[in-house]
């Protein structure tokens, strides 16, 4: 089975909406052996979300459409489906039935327009909805199909998992095909996309045209580059067995070039990782920010059980502070004597195991006689204190963000050294 996913709304096409339901649509999918070789968005406009729907079924097998299904004039899904299959829309007085219940369990009056939610082109099977009040469709053609869900996410996966799924799983049993199909991501954080591809291009080259199992590199920016290991086989512990086999030689060839870049798996954070070395150890963290301004206590608390290990932190932005705070020399700020004195100080102040320190130049002007990007990170775990320096790239914003996440993995790096 070879599946499209379409998604429809002129908000994804202006960027004001991320597409999460495709992504997760082509997980799932994925997931239960099903290819999705195509993604599509198309506009809230008649004419193209009907060249969308003939271009999708020229080529696959079926269709899965997200969104249009609503009660306002430009949720026109309906209306395209009824042109692609040739069919007249219906009024299903029973649907319309429902709505009305939906809207009088929450006192609230039915507007007009929700009656336009009834309607499906005719020979489409409807699906009930649960969440909300779009019912999703099922609409066959021949040998094809087409699936239109709701576009709100929480009513799309119900919608999914309790109708869509079991009807594409059928059909791909009725045609002899069964597997399924597993990622790994191995997430670098210290070089180049163009360096790691150069480093694994041997195994590029020996996987291309396989089939089993291929790699993929997605630049993720603040996040780092991830290495995307994907395998294709009869049942999961076969595609596991192909995983784990190739993660071995990829991390082999990774660590032998660069070292320990990769920090962490799948959906694993920098602060996870961080947060899974400190509980281990029973070790406490306090942090230090000056140019971060608190963007990596951010990134700290987002971890469920924080404050088992997170002490907490000072936003040392004003010099006074530093000084009178954190007990660094006065003098030059933007220093790496000022990092390991502001590590330290806020270890003693808040009374952690160790601590991390940032102090650097987001820009736009120079600073202490340092261009914007300089950045320095302390470091001093129990006593022992140590710095490194960096030169980022990029505007202010950026600038601070790839601060919060290399001070993380400098404070990685080190646990993973000490006993």
């Amino acid at each position: 089975m070879r599946v499209e996913i379409v998604a429809v709304g002129t908000e994804l096409l202006l960027g004001q909406i991320a597409d999460t339901n495709s992504q997760w649509l082509a997980e799932r999918l994925a997931a239960h052996g099903i290819s999705s070789h195509f993604h599509q968005h198309v506009g809230d406009n008649h004419e193209r979300i009907v060249l969308a729907f003939r271009t999708a079924l020229a080529r696959s097998d079926a269709l899965i459409v997200c969104g249009g299904l609503g009660p306002t004039q430009d949720d026109i899904t309906r209306e395209a489906l009824s042109a692609v299959m040739n069919q007249p829309l219906e009024r299903d007085d029973d649907v319309v039935e429902e709505i009305r219940r939906m809207f009088s369990a929450r006192n609230r009056e039915m507007p007009e327009n929700n009656l336009r939610q009834a309607d499906a082109p005719r020979g489409a099977t409807r699906i009930a909805p649960t969440r909300g009040t779009a019912p999703g469709l099922i609409c066959a053609l021949g040998q094809k199909v087409i699936y239109a869900l709701p576009g709100v996410p929480y009513e799309l996966s119900e919608m999914f998992e309790r109708a869509v799924l079991p009807d594409l799983e059928e059909r791909q049993r009725q045609r002899g095909h069964r597997g399924v199909i597993a990622s790994r991501v191995l997430k670098t954080w210290g070089t180049s996309e163009s360096a790691l591809a150069e480093a694994l291009s041997g195994r590029f080259e020996a996987l291309t045209g396989g089939g089993e199992v291929t790699i993929a590199f997605l630049a993720s920016g603040i996040e780092g580059i991830k290495v995307r290991l994907t395998a294709r086989g009869d049942d999961l512990a076969q595609v596991e067995e192909r995983l784990r086999g190739e993660e071995g030689r990829v991390r082999e060839l990774i660590t032998e070039r660069f070292g320990d870049i990769i920090f962490a798996v799948d959906n694993q954070t920098m602060e996870d990782v961080v947060a899974d070395a400190l509980a281990s150890r029973g070790w406490s963290l306090a942090v230090a920010e000056s140019l971060t301004g608190g963007l990596i206590a951010s990134r700290l608390v987002n971890v469920a059980g924080a404050s088992n290990w997170f002490r907490g932190g000072v936003v040392s932005y004003a010099s006074s502070v530093k000084f009178d705070l954190l007990g660094v020399d006065v003098g030059p700020v933007v220093s790496a004597s000022a990092a390991q004195q502001m590590a330290s100080g806020v270890r003693a102040l808040l009374g952690a195991t160790c601590a991390i320190s940032v102090t650097g130049v987001a820009g736009p002007k120079e600073q202490d006689g340092h261009r914007p990007g300089t950045v320095f990170v302390g470091l001093d775990v129990a006593g022992s204190v140590d710095h490194t320096t960096l030169h980022l790239p990029g505007d202010r914003p950026r600038v601070r963000a790839y601060s919060a996440i290399s001070a993380l993995d400098f404070l990685r790096r080190a646990l993973a050294r000490t006993p």
